[in-house]
């Protein structure tokens, strides 16, 4: 030790000096980073995500929504939009990264940013759809204002529809490409599970523009890919 060298002994958790416990960090990073975590993310993501679109999508027309908007009864609108899609997204990101850390130095980088890039726009986009169709309840409950006119109610639905409907889905349907590429690659998915996202994946990138309850499609393969990770992990312990 050099002259003027100042040494900083480890502390305990009460503040006493004390050996600092390394390996409980680590094996509480592992567990975060564990298999069975992607599965119970991914999970969630499906529940959360289907729930919030359906409560997003019950109202029939724009005059209903102006209704609940000046009455305080657009409770569904409030919780679908303000607390379900942030936290399915939230869940959507957790569910990517796990994934990417099971695969680790197994995984090709171009299709593994393509992977992570398009996983990031998807959840970007939720989130902005879901700002959009939660304002007018948003500026009448938790700023005072005055309701919306129907008008802008009807343009901010047309907005946030077509941020989730012509915009994240696509991001969604190159997220299901990239990830079955990704596990047929590394072997992680088995070649007929592979081949099945990729037919869903091109289904969602064309299809939803005709059919819009078709992007349903995306929490149902988180959620079978999610089961499938859980079940393997079950049969290596």
């Amino acid at each position: 030790m050099g002259e003027g060298e100042i040494v900083v002994a480890p502390t305990s958790v009460d503040g006493r000096a004390g050996p600092v416990d390394v390996p409980a960090i680590d094996e509480a990073g592992r567990r975060l980073r564990a298999p069975w975590a992607a599965s119970v993310a991914g999970l969630l993501f499906s529940v959360l995500f289907t729930a919030a679109l359906v409560l997003l999508r019950a109202p029939a027309n724009d005059s209903e929504i102006l209704q609940r908007s000046a009455s305080g009864e657009d409770l569904a609108i409030v919780i679908g939009g303000m607390y379900l899609a942030p936290f399915a997204g939230i869940m959507f990101l957790w569910f990517v990264a796990v994934i990417r850390d099971q695969i680790g130095e197994r995984e090709d980088r171009f299709f593994a940013t393509v992977f992570f890039g398009s996983g990031l726009l998807f959840v970007a986009l939720l989130f902005a759809a879901a700002a959009v169709v939660s304002t007018p309840a948003a500026a009448v409950q938790f700023m005072g204002q005055a309701p919306l006119s129907a008008e802008v109610v009807g343009l901010l639905r047309a907005l946030a529809y077509t941020l989730l409907f012509a915009f994240a889905t696509r991001g969604a349907a190159v997220f299901m490409l990239a990830a079955a590429t990704i596990g047929l690659k590394s072997g992680v998915f088995p070649r007929w599970f592979t081949l099945t996202g990729y037919l869903l994946g091109f289904l969602l990138l064309v299809a939803v523009s005709f059919a819009d309850w078709f992007i349903l499609v995306l929490p149902a393969w988180v959620a079978v890919v999610s089961l499938f990770i859980l079940r393997r992990e079950r049969a290596r312990r």
